[in-house]
């Protein structure tokens, strides 16, 4: 099985590298910057970068087309705008490889609440959101098939040692969750 993991508006950095070392399988980072490590100080200026050179729409449409480019399954897993990028994507029916995904705090999911995802899809919320009420979304999303959602205790960005809201408990807990799904 392939990996990829698809970053969130820091793109790829050392702290992702070492993630994706945590790996046994083939594994690929994924990100809005084609893998050149800018080095953001701020999530602010992560933030504004991303949103003036990218954006969502436009990192959707790259994770599209790299995914439809590789001909083995691939299992996808996703951070903060990552995920909201496999979110938007779940339901192309051209895409046909995906095994699975796991998406932590997408937030934007919230905007694409009628996508109806094509294969397992994982999600993975923060216990609170600034822009909105996690509950009222998971309420939302609850019904849908080939989709679990759990809501943890840590916040958005807990995964990213970039983050001001990293937490180690939080990243030891699913790294070492995701290696034994994926071995």
């Amino acid at each position: 099985m392939h990996h990829i993991i698809i970053s969130d508006i820091f793109g790829k950095t050392k702290a992702l590298e070492r993630f994706a070392s945590a790996f046994s399988e083939s594994v690929e980072i994924f990100d809005p910057y084609t893998s050149e490590m800018i080095g953001f100080k701020k999530e602010s200026d992560a933030y504004n970068y991303f949103t003036k050179s990218v954006g969502l729409d436009s990192y959707t449409d790259s994770l599209s087309r790299r995914i439809q480019s590789i001909s083995k399954q691939v299992a996808l897993i996703g951070f903060s705008i990552g995920a909201s990028a496999i979110w938007k994507i779940s339901n192309r029916e051209e895409i046909k490889n995906i095994s699975r995904a796991t998406c932590f705090y997408g937030s934007q999911i919230r905007h694409y609440k009628t996508i109806n995802p094509l294969f397992t899809t994982q999600l993975i919320f923060p216990a609170t959101e600034t822009h909105f009420s996690v509950a009222e979304l998971i309420i939302d999303l609850s019904t849908k098939k080939k989709v679990t959602i759990t809501q943890v205790t840590f916040l958005h960005g807990f995964m990213n040692t970039h983050s001001q809201n990293f937490d180690q408990a939080g990243y030891s807990q699913f790294t070492q969750a995701l290696c034994q799904v994926n071995e």
